[in-house]
């Protein structure tokens, strides 16, 4: 008598929840596709483009913070030598940069007619 109930209840259920549990370890991979994995393939990618596109005389900031200007590179080492003061640089891993500068006009002040830079009017 208890095995005709076990048998009874494991062929009445068993199709639908191997059906239930594909459906949710998929649901489950998915999010983990979309939440995790493809933002940071996304990131990996804009930062070797960002370190490939660095050369010589550009302003970047490294991962600490510093902020100076791109003396030399060494391509074969993965090197960049770093100019932070007048007569100071740093030697540095390429992996280290975490953004570079662009210098706009209206950081390094402007043009003299910028309502910035102008004098109010009597």
């Amino acid at each position: 008598m208890l095995n005709s109930l076990v048998s009874a209840t494991s062929n009445s259920n068993s199709g639908s929840s191997a059906a239930f549990q594909v459906v949710f370890f998929g649901a489950i991979f998915a999010a983990m596709y979309f939440l995790l994995l493809r933002p940071q393939r996304k990131r990996a990618r804009e930062t070797a483009l960002l370190q490939s596109s660095i050369g010589v005389n550009d302003e970047v900031e490294l991962t600490s913070g510093i902020i100076g200007f791109v003396a030399a590179i060494d391509d074969e080492q993965k090197w960049v030598w770093l100019d932070i003061a007048d007569g100071v640089e740093i030697r540095i891993r390429r992996g280290a940069i975490a953004r570079k500068i662009v210098a706009s006009s209206s950081e390094s002040g402007g043009d003299a007619n910028s309502p910035k830079n102008s004098s109010p009017k009597k």
